[in-house]
């Protein structure tokens, strides 16, 4: 990449494209693919961290909070792949970063939770896309940050795990988007944050580290976790991506004893067992993961042993 980040946002457009945003400064850059190069595009308006970034319905790209300067953001952003320009849309209600964000059926974006400056947030908001404008929604149970949100086949948002500003959660509840309503769904068995959450071909949840090397799965249907294989490494702060065969390639991380991790390993859901696989050339944690149209994963940035980095490398 041409500059240098962690913590960032990456996401794959329409057209084939994956921009990457932010990650300490305002800067983003577009990933050709075909022809393996980087350029840069549009600043954003304010430097941020942290955030998260959703691919709209209009293919739009839009970013939301984040930090500056140690200070959480309530600010909201978005890129137009036509144009190349971020134009500011409608603030966000509570300023936020760790937070999580969910495109749902109806298009509008759900954020949850993360950290206002000196608390943990159990608030969440919704983003409607054709007015540009927030709206509060049900809060949930408990207050989390570095939490992992996924979209279940019946509609419902699964939120899991996290910080609460003290300690690692194990709690997990679900949000019903017909009723703005948060309920509790049965613990994992393993307090976790920073971890990954990925969705398999038969609608499980699998889980993955945050701290251990433990993995577990949600199935939707009973509301139930039961512990899954345990991962060659553990590890945290690392990324999943979900492959073509079904396949879940998780990569890098930190992990107390080790540091900063180069290792990459790959859950098969029909032995629920893990093999490694080859390593990546440079260990990073706080890095992201984007499958490309020709099954590929892309890799960049993320913190190594010597600071930040703007490598970018293919699995």
């Amino acid at each position: 990449m041409n500059v240098e980040r962690v913590y960032h946002t990456a996401s794959t457009l329409a057209n084939g494209y994956v921009l990457v945003a932010g990650g300490w400064d305002v800067s983003a850059e577009l990933y050709n693919p075909l022809t393996d190069t980087w350029t840069n595009t549009g600043n954003m308006n304010i430097a941020r961290i942290g955030h998260t970034a959703s691919l709209l319905e209009n293919e739009y790209v839009l970013v939301t909070g984040g930090m500056k300067n140690d200070a959480a953001l309530n600010s909201a952003e978005l890129y137009n792949p036509l144009t190349g320009i971020w134009t500011t849309t409608g603030n966000m209600n509570v300023a936020r970063a760790a937070h999580t964000a969910s495109i749902l059926a109806n298009g509008y974006v759900l954020v949850t939770g993360g950290v206002n400056t000196g608390a943990t947030l159990s608030s969440a908001e919704l983003y409607s896309p054709i007015t540009g404008t927030w709206v509060t929604t049900g809060n949930m149970n408990v207050a989390r940050a570095a939490h992992t949100v996924s979209i279940l086949t019946n509609g419902y948002i699964l939120v899991a795990g996290g910080w609460d500003g003290s300690a690692a959660l194990n709690s997990a509840e679900l949000y019903n988007p017909l009723t703005g309503t948060w309920t509790t769904t049965e613990n994992m068995n393993t307090a976790r944050y920073y971890h990954t959450a990925s969705i398999l071909a038969n609608g499980y949840v699998l889980v993955v580290g945050g701290w251990d090397g433990s993995t577990e799965l949600y199935n939707p249907t009973t509301g139930t976790w039961t512990m899954t294989g345990n991962m060659n490494v553990a590890r945290r702060d690392h990324t999943a991506s979900t492959l073509a065969n079904g396949y879940v390639l998780v990569t890098g991380g930190f992990n107390n004893n080790g540091g900063y991790l180069d290792s990459a390993e790959l859950y098969n859901p029909s032995t629920d067992t893990w093999i490694t696989t080859a390593n990546m050339i440079a260990a990073r944690d706080f890095h992201t993961a984007s499958t490309l149209a020709n099954g590929s994963v892309l890799v960049t940035g993320g913190y190594g042993k010597f600071g930040m980095l703007n490598s970018a490398e293919l699995y």
